[in-house]
């Protein structure tokens, strides 16, 4: 199973009848799942029946859904108003017209105004329930479509946090073997640092200030840091091999990365150890941004 991101977008489009519609819905990354409708006036319960759609397939994201409604130019159906054009040929048959007044013709009568009738096809009940229906199914298929582009969006957001995982364990490694942290260079260092203190004051007591230094020692140690980045590590690639909707729990190893990541620099005793840290810091951050992307 593959992770999602919550970035996506899909659109349906179709004609039924006179109406020309189209589904479109985008979503973006969001704490939990925030459905926003519009629709046009009288739509309000189709819309609603979408965003339980959406509701039952998304688990977070903030997400735009939206209906546009055109309504193209409706055919018309001509009808003749045979008893009204009846009665006007039989009042003029009972005129006398005048000589210089010529007779009836058929399109004058026609002319008269109630005699043709216009009628626009306004549907009805019937085709009220076949765009309703089509509506609802387009948003049906909405749903898979906006979940398949959160996939492929979702895929490269895992190599991108793979890669970023791969660069945190080669730090990790690096901080490791740096030689600062050797016992014998910290032996070396606070050996100079005693030595410098007695030497600036006699009455410090030499054995007291090797007890004091070999304390700050063991508190400097960052194997501890080491061990929990490399578990941290091992679970977000578990987390990402498994996959589905693990977006929160990514997001909590985030801010255990961070946590050790600041304890390793502030327990690092030399420059060389330092930058190591402030890189892994940097990469931390990247990796945190990216997984407020995944669903």
């Amino acid at each position: 199973m593959t992770i999602r991101s919550m970035t996506g977008f899909a659109r349906e489009a179709g004609v039924t009848g006179p109406y020309q519609w189209a589904w479109e819905i985008k979503t973006v990354n969001g704490r939990g799942l925030d459905v926003r409708l519009r629709t046009p006036n009288g739509f309000d319960q189709v819309g609603e029946e979408a965003r339980r759609l959406i509701a039952a397939s998304l688990s977070r994201g903030q997400c735009q859904l939206g209906l546009t409604l055109t309504r193209a130019a409706a055919a018309a159906s001509v009808r003749i108003n045979r008893p009204l054009l009846e009665d006007l040929i039989a009042s003029l048959a009972r005129i006398a017209r005048p000589a210089e007044i010529g007779p009836a013709t058929l399109d004058g009568l026609l002319a008269v105004r109630g005699v043709v009738e216009i009628e626009e096809d306004g549907g009805g009940a019937a085709f009220d329930e076949a765009l309703r229906t089509d509506l609802v199914a387009a948003a049906g298929r909405l749903v898979p479509a906006v979940q398949e582009a959160r996939e492929v969006e979702g895929a490269a957001l895992a190599a991108v946090l793979g890669g970023q995982l791969a660069e945190m364990s080669a730090l990790i490694e690096a901080a490791d073997r740096c030689p600062a942290r050797q016992p014998a260079a910290v032996r070396e260092r606070l050996a100079a640092a005693v030595a410098s203190l007695v030497e600036a004051s006699r009455a410090l007591d030499p054995d007291r200030l090797h007890q004091e230094a070999a304390l700050l020692a063991t508190r400097a140690d960052i194997r501890e840091e080491l061990d929990r980045l490399r578990a941290h590590i091992e679970a977000a690639r578990d987390l990402l091999a498994a996959g589905g909707v693990i977006g929160r729990k990514l997001d909590f190893l985030a801010q255990e990365f961070g946590r050790e990541a600041n304890t390793l620099c502030s327990k690092a005793n030399d420059v060389s150890l330092s930058r190591i840290g402030l890189d892994l810091k940097a990469i931390v951050e990247q990796f945190r941004e990216q997984v407020q992307n995944v669903e």
